[in-house]
């Protein structure tokens, strides 16, 4: 089949695909969708996308039309043959039968240079892939993603609201957002109960702010949001840290130990994490 051709509609019902509940599929159905995703995600003729979850293809055949190579991870086993029969003639294109959250991406990447990820990703799995790719410290250039709204609104949250959390000061930390359109719920099959965003995420040249030790800086924001109603003091005191020296890391970094988490900015989590760093060592 010509890759202008695969239609969502047309290979589930060719094929008699049954979808999954449990593995939250939800098709793309619209074309103006798909276009702005790769459009969104800036996809040329250098670049070796990584596809998750392609349900039927018809995203990756839109990206297969544009880049040098696409690998498309897929879970589903009765998505495989599928993908195979209708995309498997393509020079440019490698399929993996895998859970994503399991696959070692450097050993996918390889020597590759221009690595983008582009993925309509199952809403339950959101997450963990985000945390995965950005915290792995992989060489990819940026994640061009169809989310849930609420996720990518928390994603892209400033301090002092409800939507701010641990995910928006470790996306932050890692990269610049960029938010490409919204998606209905009409525009898949089936149809979620929620909006969608498509979102990119641009990775820095470094992260956004500088740290002693970025694990107690994580370990400080994950303690901050865990116990959102309480004081950062209160949520400090889980650091294993000696009260009289916590006392002194926040009277030095000139951080208020009566605020909230959701208050501080992520430059301020990081001189706070700096003064605890000094204080354990």
């Amino acid at each position: 089949m010509d890759l202008k051709d695969i239609k969502t509609q047309e290979l589930v019902k060719k094929y008699n695909f049954k979808f999954s509940k449990s593995l939250g599929q939800n098709f793309l159905v619209d074309d103006s969708v798909l276009d702005d995703i790769v459009n969104g995600a800036e996809v040329n003729n250098d670049d070796f996308i990584i596809e998750i979850g392609p349900g039927v293809g018809t995203l990756t055949a839109q990206l297969l039309m544009k880049a040098k190579k696409v690998t498309s991870i897929e879970l589903d086993s009765d998505l495989i043959p599928i993908l195979e029969q209708e995309l498997g003639e393509n020079e440019n294109f490698s399929l993996i039968h895998k859970d994503a959250l399991k696959v070692d991406f450097n050993e996918l990447i390889g020597d590759e240079k221009s690595v983008k990820l582009v993925a309509n990703l199952p809403y339950y799995v959101t997450t963990p892939i985000i945390v995965k790719l950005l915290k792995g410290g992989y060489n990819f250039k940026s994640l061009t993603i169809m989310i849930q709204k609420e996720v990518a609104e928390r994603i892209n949250a400033e301090p002092n609201c409800k939507e701010y959390g641990a995910l928006s000061v470790l996306v932050q930390y890692y990269c610049d957002t960029n938010i490409i359109r919204k998606v209905s719920p009409t525009c898949f099959i089936p149809r979620p109960k929620v909006e969608s965003i498509v979102i990119r995420l641009d990775r820095l040249d470094k992260p956004r702010v500088k740290t002693k030790d970025m694990g107690i800086m994580f370990e400080l924001v994950r303690a901050g949001f865990n116990m959102r109603r309480k004081t950062l003091w209160n949520a400090a005191k889980t650091l294993r840290v000696d009260k009289e020296k916590l006392e002194e890391a926040f009277e030095k970094s000139g951080i208020d130990p009566k605020r909230r988490a959701e208050t501080l900015t992520l430059e301020e989590f990081a001189v706070l994490s700096d003064f605890i760093y000094d204080i354990r060592n």
